[in-house]
């Protein structure tokens, strides 16, 4: 098994979730708060992966592996930081109480 289809799953997960929100106040607002937060995430994983692959911290079967890398570290890593920008605020909104309005 590839650790792209392992990712699958949460990536899967995340965009039903996400998208069970999308009929909540300021959804646009969040999705582009969450992917502010996304590159910020890809910016730190991508600096701390390399570091850590370069100090032999730990390594990657090259067979479970897509091959694409940015630096030392395999793509498939980033993937966790992305659905997590997203998935986050998605479950803290569905969590949320909703507020009712009263009609005016």
């Amino acid at each position: 098994m590839t650790y792209a289809l392992i990712v699958l799953p949460f990536a899967a997960v995340t965009a039903v979730i996400v998208l069970a929100t999308a009929r909540r106040p300021a959804f646009a607002r969040r999705m582009a708060a969450s992917a502010l937060a996304a590159v910020a995430l890809v910016i730190l994983t991508a600096i701390f992966d390399n570091v850590m692959i370069a100090a032999g911290l730990f390594t990657y079967p090259a067979e479970h592996l897509s091959g694409l890398r940015i630096g030392l570290a395999p793509i498939e890593d980033f993937s966790y930081a992305v659905c997590a920008a997203f998935l986050v605020p998605a479950v803290y909104t569905l969590l949320a109480p909703r507020t009712i309005t009263e009609p005016t």
